[in-house]
């Protein structure tokens, strides 16, 4: 018998097993212990709790380590690419060059969408949301395709991830057009997966579009730093509803609405909007830091800091050199990368902030990357869903694999006592 942990109650002790994970994470199994003292543990937040055991990814937020599949993200984002990257998150190891093509070609055939979501996104009104149109599309694929929704059957499931990795892209580029008037544009198979999407987005039917290659290079990028992040609010959700056995595309739906929150997925729009803010108001970084820093101001530095990194976020200092890329490829003078860059210096020099351990995250410069190339704000959560999806897929798939069963938190309830009914001429 392994390491064990005693819980005294009273005069009862409980003995419960120690697990301990590969990078030497260990937790305390609970499993049994409704069971054997009719105690339950109360965790609001679920920040001590853990919800499985899981070989997707590994975070150590006091070393600023992310890792998909045991490779360092670092080398990830300097040899590979988003599809590879999504290959080995859903699959559990690298592909070799005969699986990668096989991966990239079932992708390029599954890329169209069926006519009649042309009716279907028609019907929205013109400023729905890009991740209300998104997760609305996401589970109507399940209408267009029943014949691979069983979540237990292999090949189904294999059909099923591949068209949702396939289609994810044309359905955000389909709800973009809608809101701003344009025709929907064809898939182009010719291209890469990100520069098809970039096709999608910015192509017209009237005038040829050229892919940029560095505009290319750092979306490929910032979908790989987004593809998993082990087991934060989407990712739960969206293990959470897959335990139920629904299909995959009802699970991701789940995960797109989970991400679409402001304290999730739309931190990045915070940050252009504070950055919008600050030059039109007129202020110096500086000026905003102090506001930030008073306790008499509601102004808030959106961008810095992370809820599991606490020195440093490691996709942030690789995705800072792909914004001066994206900048300088495009002549981009632009006012709020100036900002953002005396903020960054100021807030990291500031002993305030350092204290704090408010640093520049992923989000802080990912929004300025989305701005420059023309992404209206309200997409940048859709273009994160698009990079998060990989991860959601390899987390469903191995809830699954793992046969775990549904998901049922517990309360400790606090509401009135039993109380009689009473009448409503009596009330």
């Amino acid at each position: 018998m392994g390491e064990t942990a005693e819980l005294r109650i009273g005069n009862e002790t409980y003995t419960l097993p120690v697990i301990e994970g590969s990078e030497g994470e260990r937790a305390i199994d609970i499993e049994n212990l409704r069971s054997q003292s009719g105690l339950i543990t109360l965790d609001p937040g679920y920040g001590n709790t853990g919800s499985c055991q899981s070989a997707v990814t590994f975070i150590d937020g006091e070393k600023g380590i992310l890792r998909y599949r045991g490779y360092p993200i670092e080398d990830l984002a300097e040899k590979s690419s988003f599809v590879e990257v999504a290959y080995l998150l859903i699959y559990g190891d690298l592909p070799n060059k005969e699986q990668l093509d096989n991966f990239r070609e079932s992708l390029r055939y599954h890329t169209m969408l069926h006519e009649d979501f042309k009716s279907f996104f028609s019907a929205m009104p013109k400023d729905a949301h890009p991740m209300a149109a998104c997760s609305a599309a996401v589970a109507a694929l399940a209408t267009f395709y029943p014949d691979s929704l069983e979540p237990r059957d292999p090949h189904q499931v294999e059909v099923s991830i591949h068209r949702l990795i396939a289609k994810l892209p044309t359905i955000a580029s389909y709800a973009y057009k809608h809101s701003i008037g344009q025709p929907f544009m064809y898939p182009d198979n010719r291209l890469k997966y990100v520069g098809n999407f970039l096709h999608l987005m910015f192509a017209t039917p009237c005038e040829d579009f050229t892919v940029d290659p560095v505009v290319e290079k750092a979306i490929d990028l910032l979908l790989i730093l987004h593809a998993d992040h082990e087991q934060n609010c989407s990712t739960s959700s969206v293990r959470l509803i897959g335990s139920s056995m629904v299909n995959l595309f009802a699970a991701i739906s789940g995960g797109i609405n989970a991400l679409w929150g402001p304290r999730h997925g739309g931190a990045n729009q915070d940050v252009i909007e504070m950055l919008l803010a600050i030059a039109e108001e007129g202020l110096t970084a500086r000026e905003f830091v102090e506001r930030a820093k008073s306790r008499d101001d509601t102004s808030r530095l959106m961008g810095f800091g992370h809820r599991v990194y606490k020195n440093f976020d490691p996709r942030a200092t690789i995705i800072k050199k792909a914004c001066y890329d994206v900048l300088n490829r495009l002549g981009v003078h632009s006012k709020l990368l100036e900002i953002a860059v005396e903020l960054e210096e100021l807030a990291l020099k500031d002993e305030y902030f350092v204290e704090r351990k408010l640093y520049p995250n992923v989000d802080f410069y990912s929004g300025v990357i989305y701005n420059a190339i023309g992404t209206p704000v309200n997409m940048f959560t859709a273009m994160f869903a698009i990079g998060r999806l990989p991860g959601w897929i390899a987390q469903w798939h191995e809830l699954h694999h793992d046969k775990q069963k549904i998901g049922r938190p517990r309360q400790v309830y606090v509401g009135p006592n039993q109380r009689p009914y009473t009448l409503i001429e009596q009330r």
